[in-house]
Order: C-alpha cells, then structure tokens, then sequence
C-alpha cells in the first residue's frame, strides 16, 4: 500500500521549492505546479492513478470531512503542512473522480509596497468607515491584496478586525489590532450570519473574503453606511462592471435604493491583473477608482458607463485605467508588449498608449 501522506508530502515540498502558486492533481495527469501563470507537469512523478489521486486528497480531507465532500461533491478548506505552508483547497468530482486544486498561501504577508501595489492603497486603509472593493478574475492576487491591507491597519492602529472568509487564507499575527478570523461552516454557517452578528461584536474594520449573494452585498453595504470599514471583493473585470454587478444582484424595485446606498458608502474599485515579468515572476497591473462626488453622481444617475471615462481623465486625483497602468510597466521594461495587449481590455487604445 502506498504511503499517500509521504507522497503529498514531496509534492507540497516542490511546490514551494518551485516557488508555485498553485498544485493540481488530476486522474490521468502528472502532478502539475503552477509557476508564473503557466502549467508545469511533474514528469519525474507517475501519471495520477484514480486510487492515487483519491488516496492524495483522502489524506488532506480526514475522515468528517472526507463525508461532507462525498456528499456535497465539492468541498473548500484549508490545509496546513507543519509549519512551512498552508493551501486553500477545493476538492470536486469530475467524470466520477476526484480532483483537487491547492492554491499556496504564503506564510509571511507582505507590505503594500513590496507587492508592487501603489501607496494609494494606504490611505483607503486610513479611513474609518466606507467600503473597498478589490477585484478581478480568480488566481490575481485579490486575496493578498486584502491581506496587505488588512496587515497595514493591524500596524498603524488600535481596531477591532473580523475576517470573514471561506477557507481563512493568511493569519495575521496581531499587533496594535485585535483581529479576529471566522471561517465558514467552521466558525459560522454563513457569510451573512457572519455579518449579522458583526453588528454586535464591537468591529471596527471587516474583510469579507467574497460578497457572494444577495443578502452578504445588501449587509455588508450596510455596515459600511453605518461606520465601518469594510474590505471586500468580487470576481468581476473592472470598476464599471463591478458597480452593475452589485445593482443588478437586487430586484429592479430595490434597485434605486441600492444605487443610493452604494454612492454614499463606497470608496473606491481596485482591479488588478498579474502579469508574467519579463525578468521572471508576476507583477500586477491594476485599475483604479476613487469614489469621487462625480462618480458618485454616475452611480446615482445611472451612469455607470461613464465611469471608464471619468477614469481615464481623473489622473490628477489618482485615478488609474488599467491601459494607462500597462502602458507604464511596458516603458519600464516590465513586461512585454505581447502580454501587455493580452491582457488589456481595450487593446486598441492601449497601442495608443505604448
């Protein structure tokens, strides 16, 4: 019988030696690390057998959650290997197997500036209450993002953090702010419980690790009107979408309301893209939004399609379009031209720009 906990093992111990972002295991693939955005197979390891595969995720699950994911058929957790690294997991079934995607958690959480992020962000983490947004597709830095943030008010002043997430990703180690961290289904049932119960726990600052439904975005616009700072994200492209998103989420008869309520809270949209380097590694492009009294003005007139324009011509305040973003990191020699179009949104104008 194989020993499935040494052999997670020697694969967790690549994936960090490798410096991955991500490991996959597949029935009918090598064991496959993600570094700087491409897929690497391990072909000095066997092709993933079914009783390999299942025996690798059988090891990480244990036996309670080993039931839930058989009955749910998908599970997200988190998973700790001795001190060196944690991973956020999702386990799936696909074609009657099963599968597993690890995403590495880095152990230190880094500064703002480090992460290549504009000091801008420091100042939204300087307000006391409103609402942030950080977003983009999945696997662009969203969560590290939040994390930085989060770790740069722990620094700076005496608050009450929650984190809200599904699974817990950094653990922050407390320093001028008391943090506290609530798992999902392990600490509450829900993200809107979760929420509810803030209102009575003496928080300061919250992270919601996604708004992923109706009644998590109604509550956490709330506690952001009613003197919190609230930190969250959604999986869309930029801060014109990410608006709609959140209208369109309501019924059309809530959706005045809304509008209101989301001009008077929100502070600011972060979109962010990691982009291969052309010296290796990733380094992030992003758009910026300030919520300024004029965007206010669009969200609450129902011109949103106007707010890549305000953008665009709102430099001087600190605005940042994602084409202008790019254009800056190929003229420093950051990436190449090739992947900078790829990436862009509007590639046309974006040759304008370079």
């Amino acid at each position: 019988m194989k020993d499935y906990k040494k052999e997670l093992e020697e694969l967790i111990l690549t994936t960090i030696k490798e410096d991955a972002s991500d490991l996959h295991l597949t029935v009918g693939r090598y064991p496959t690390i993600r570094v700087a955005g491409s897929l690497i197979p391990l072909v000095k390891k066997p092709i993933l057998s079914f009783e390999d595969t299942e025996g690798l995720i059988f090891t990480m699950l244990g036996e309670e959650r080993k039931q839930n994911f058989i009955q749910e058929k998908e599970l997200d957790f988190s998973y700790s290997f001795e001190d060196k690294a944690r991973f956020r997991v999702n386990t799936f079934f696909q074609r009657g197997f099963v599968g597993a995607s690890l995403r590495l958690i880095p152990t230190v959480i880094k500064k703002i500036e480090d992460l290549n992020l504009p000091g801008v962000l420091k100042d939204f983490a300087s307000k006391e209450q409103g609402l942030f947004l950080v977003v983009g597709p999945i696997g662009h830095g969203k969560s590290t993002t939040l994390a930085s943030m989060i770790d740069y008010i722990n620094h700076i002043r005496s608050e009450h953090i929650l984190t809200i997430e599904d699974p817990v990703e950094y653990f922050f180690v407390q320093d001028k702010s008391i943090i506290d961290q609530r798992e999902v289904r392990i600490d509450t049932k829900s993200f809107h419980r979760a929420l509810r119960s803030m209102f009575r726990e003496d928080v300061n600052v919250a992270m919601i690790g996604e708004m992923r439904d109706l009644e998590t975005i109604s509550t956490t616009i709330t506690a952001a009107e009613t003197g919190h700072l609230i930190f969250s994200s959604l999986h869309t492209n930029n801060a014109a979408q990410t608006i709609d998103r959140i209208i369109d989420s309501f019924p059309a008869e809530q959706q005045n309301q809304i509008r209101l309520q989301l001009s008077s809270a929100l502070l600011g949209v972060f979109s962010q893209r990691l982009i291969p380097r052309v010296s290796g590694g990733l380094i992030p492009a992003y758009e910026l939004l300030i919520c300024t009294s004029a965007v206010k003005n669009l969200i609450r007139e129902r011109r949103t399609h106007e707010v890549d324009i305000v953008i665009e011509t709102s430099a001087e305040m600190g605005m940042v379009s994602l084409n202008q973003s790019l254009a800056n990191l190929v003229r420093q020699g950051d990436i190449s031209v090739e992947n900078a179009l790829t990436y862009s949104l509007n590639p046309k104008d974006l040759n304008g720009l370079i």
